[in-house]
C-alpha cells in the first residue's frame, strides 16, 4: 500500500476514535455538577417519594446532587417536551411512566415522539393501584359498586390526574371490561383529585396504593379492588379486581428514566448501571415493598424494549375501546 495512502487510512481511524474517547473521558467526569430530575406529574404522588429517595442514592453514590423539579401539565407532555428538547448531556433527566407510553397514541399532536426524541436509561418501580370510593357512595364492595354503575349510568364521576394517566386508562380498562358507564373528570395533577374524593366532588378514583392506603386504614375512603395480579400486602383485606368479579383486570404504574437523544451511550449506561446496582440492594427492595411498591431491574436495552412493547399495548387498548384522541 502506497505511503500517502496507509497514512490517510491511518489519520482516518484517529479521527473516529476520537469522538468515542472524548464521550468516554465525559462519562468517566459524569456528573461534575448538580443534575435535574424532571418529573411531569403534580407534587404529592409516589412518584415524588421513589424519585426522592433514587435521587438521593443517586447522589451518594455518584457525589452531586439529583434534584426533582416538578413539571406537570397537559398529561405529562410539558415536562417530556422540556426534557426531550434540553441539551442532551446527562444534566437532565426525566422520570418517564407509563402514562408516556399511552400519550404516543392519544395524544396525536405533541411536539415530540417519545422513543424517537427520548432515550431510555432504566426503570425505577413499580406499583399497584387500588380503586376507592368516597364513603356516601352506597357499596360496600366492588360487585355492589357495579350493580350502582350500571342502575345510574353517567352519574358516578371518577377523578384522574389528566387523560392518559394512569389513573384515568385504569378506569377505561374497567369500563371496557364491564361495561360501566362512569364520567371521567380530568384534573391537571394527582393532588386536586385526592382533594376531590376526600371532599365527595367525585365518587371515585384508582390512586396507588402506597399514597391511598393511610386514607383506607383512616375510613377516609372505601377501598373496593386492588389492580394487581395477587393482594397488596398494604392492603391484605382488599381482594384484587379479578378476584372480586372483574376476570381479567390487571393494571400496575411504572416509572423509569429517560434522557435526551444524543445523550452520550457511555453516560446512558454508567446511570443504567448505578441505578441497577441501587435497586438491587435488599435494604431497598425490602424498604420500597413495605411500601408497596417493588423496585424494578433491567439492563438498558431490556427496559428500551419493555417501553416499546408498552407503546404498542396501549395503542391497541385506545384503538379497540375507541377512546377519544387528545390534538
Amino acid at each position: 500500500m502506497p505511503v500517502r495512502r496507509r497514512v490517510f487510512l491511518n489519520l482516518l481511524a484517529a479521527a473516529a476514535v476520537v469522538p468515542l474517547t472524548a464521550q468516554q473521558s465525559q462519562a468517566d467526569d459524569y456528573p461534575s455538577r448538580p443534575v435535574k430530575i424532571i418529573v411531569p406529574f403534580g407534587a404529592g404522588g409516589p412518584t415524588d417519594v421513589y424519585t426522592r429517595d433514587i435521587g438521593e442514592e443517586l447522589r451518594k453514590a455518584l457525589r452531586q446532587p439529583f434534584v426533582m423539579e416538578n413539571r406537570p401539565g397537559a398529561g405529562t407532555t410539558i415536562g417530556t417536551e422540556l426534557v426531550a428538547q434540553a441539551t442532551p448531556d446527562g444534566y437532565t433527566l426525566l422520570m418517564a411512566s407509563s402514562t408516556q407510553t399511552v400519550n404516543e397514541t392519544l395524544y396525536q399532536d405533541k411536539p415530540y415522539q417519545l422513543l424517537h426524541d427520548l432515550v431510555p436509561i432504566a426503570p425505577l418501580m413499580e406499583n399497584d393501584m387500588v380503586l376507592v370510593v368516597h364513603p356516601s357512595v352506597p357499596a360496600k364492595n366492588l360487585a355492589e359498586f357495579l350493580a350502582l354503575a350500571r342502575a345510574k349510568p353517567g352519574t358516578i364521576n371518577f377523578g384522574s390526574s389528566g387523560p392518559g394517566s394512569n389513573y384515568h386508562m385504569a378506569a377505561e380498562l374497567l369500563k371496557s371490561l364491564t361495561g360501566i358507564n362512569i364520567v371521567h373528570v380530568p384534573y391537571k395533577g394527582s393532588t386536586g383529585m385526592r382533594t376531590d374524593i376526600l371532599s365527595g366532588q367525585i365518587q371515585m378514583l384508582f390512586d396507588s396504593i402506597p399514597t391511598m392506603a393511610p386514607m383506607v386504614k383512616a375510613n377516609m375512603v372505601r377501598a373496593l379492588g386492588t389492580s394487581g395480579l395477587t393482594r397488596s400486602p398494604i392492603l391484605p383485606d382488599v381482594p384484587t379486581i379479578a378476584e372480586a368479579g372483574v376476570p381479567g383486570f390487571q393494571f400496575s404504574q411504572w416509572n423509569g428514566f429517560m434522557a435526551p437523544k444524543g445523550t452520550p451511550a457511555p453516560i446512558i449506561d454508567k446511570l443504567n448501571r448505578t441505578i441497577t446496582t441501587i435497586l438491587s440492594r435488599p435494604d431497598i427492595k425490602a424498604s420500597w415493598e413495605a411500601q408497596g411498591a417493588t423496585p424494578m431491574v433491567m439492563t438498558q436495552p431490556q427496559f428500551a424494549a419493555f417501553m416499546q412493547a408498552q407503546v404498542d399495548k396501549w395503542a391497541k387498548v385506545i384503538k379497540t375501546n375507541h377512546i377519544a384522541l387528545i390534538r
